[in-house]
């Protein structure tokens, strides 16, 4: 299969790695300089420049000729940058598969990427979301990973998954795309409040109090959206959110753990070097829970520390003054008030 990999990153680089073994793979880069170093050092210096491209990896800045030659696209950026990808691929002569790997929610409109992709997309190009526990290091070394592609078509999600398996990177098919995105989403919010967690040294114990009632949030929203249960608590969603919440390689984590030594937001975002969606991603789901009537109080006290300047240990205090309820209602779903 011909694959374009939209998006020189460290997730689309290794993306593009793990699918060069079996399929003829084009890398995409923005920047023409960018993509004249890879093809003459075999690296991505700036994202994983200690592992070697494949010989057979073509790397190109031509995104015309890119999208042209491509039997499935690859959209591998943030999601600022899904729409405009999307409407270039809209420019197509004729349909062709789409997958975008973006985790987050549009900032202004509080769209999920889906919702992104139906907006600038004919409905005769399939498409669908490949997400799930990763960290492109891992992924770019051949280390064992899981992910799932959801698709409100079915039958792309299931012959997709087939051809882009293997065995160092196993996928599975699902229709729930609310589901996997809302979990890729808010994994990354609560991702930042983990780092809080971590950074104030508050133990194992609260960690893991902290991951479990995360996921009763991202699953009440989850269910209220239209999502599933059992996707939640799947690969996209609370797999996801140990790996992120847990992971030294979590750009998010690092973002909380910063904060709760005090570091401006500011500061922080200028040193990453990467994007870390939480940080845009917090502000959408304050917005999308009050309009939906959904109580998420870790993810609103990561928002009121990113953006209201609530210190960190205050948003901390605030959390563990919280009065105790049921944790499950009597029927056993996710209370949309808790």
């Amino acid at each position: 299969m011909r694959i374009a990999v939209l998006g020189s990153g460290a997730w689309g680089t290794a993306l593009a790695i793990s699918f060069a073994a079996r399929h003829d793979v084009t890398l995409w880069a923005r920047d023409e300089a960018q993509a004249v170093a890879m093809r003459e050092t075999h690296r991505n210096q700036r994202y994983l420049p200690d592992l070697p491209l494949p010989q057979n990896l073509s790397i190109t800045a031509d995104l015309t000729q890119t999208l042209r030659d491509a039997e499935l696209i690859i959209a591998a950026v943030p999601v600022s940058g899904l729409r405009p990808v999307m409407q270039q691929i809209a420019s197509l002569s004729k349909p062709v598969g789409v997958i975008w790997l973006c985790k987050g929610i549009e900032t202004i409109t509080s769209l999920l990427p889906h919702q992104i992709v139906s907006e600038t997309l004919p409905a005769a190009f399939p498409r669908g979301a490949l997400t799930g526990p990763s960290f492109a290091q891992e992924v770019a070394r051949g280390l064992p990973t899981a992910l799932t592609l959801a698709s409100n078509d079915g039958e792309f999600a299931q012959r997709t998954a087939k051809a882009l398996h293997h065995s160092r990177l196993r996928i599975y098919s699902s229709t729930d795309v609310v589901g996997v995105e809302i979990g890729g989403a808010i994994k990354n919010v609560l991702a930042i409040a983990a780092g809080i967690c971590d950074g104030m040294q508050m133990g194992l114990n609260a960690r893991a109090a902290l991951l479990t009632r995360g996921l009763a949030e991202m699953s009440r929203l989850g269910l209220q959206m239209g999502g599933r249960a059992e996707t939640l608590g799947g690969l996209s969603g609370v797999g996801d959110l140990i790996l992120t919440c847990t992971g030294d390689l979590s750009r998010n984590r690092q973002v909380g753990m910063l904060l709760a030594q005090r570091h401006s937001l500011s500061t922080i975002l200028g040193e990453l070097g990467h994007v870390a969606e939480g940080v845009y991603t917090a502000r959408e789901v304050q917005r999308i829970a009050q309009q939906q009537g959904v109580e998420m109080p870790i993810c609103q006290a990561v928002y009121r520390v990113l953006y209201e300047n609530l210190p960190a240990d205050k948003a901390v205090e605030a959390l563990l003054s919280r009065q105790p309820g049921e944790e499950f209602s009597s029927t056993g779903q996710y209370r949309a008030q808790q």
